[in-house]
């Protein structure tokens, strides 16, 4: 398993985690999604490497920009 951190810009209640939860969900081989509006985090979990400009693009499909961490 894989585990990567994005830093989201935008977020600010329940109702954008879920829009982010459900577009980065669809990607391929995510295995689990964990978004948080408080700190902007987004951690996916995936059973490989999942490249990034995939992620990036469904969270700027949910209406939000992200940047990996680290």
């Amino acid at each position: 398993m894989t585990t990567t951190e994005y830093q989201v810009t935008g977020m600010t209640c329940g109702h954008c985690e879920m829009s982010v939860r459900e577009e980065v969900g669809e990607v391929p081989g995510v295995e689990d999604v964990q978004v948080s509006a408080e700190t902007g985090k987004l951690v996916i979990t995936s059973s490989d490497a999942i490249d990034d400009d995939t992620v990036l693009a469904a969270v700027e499909e949910a209406g939000y920009s992200a940047a990996r961490v680290g």
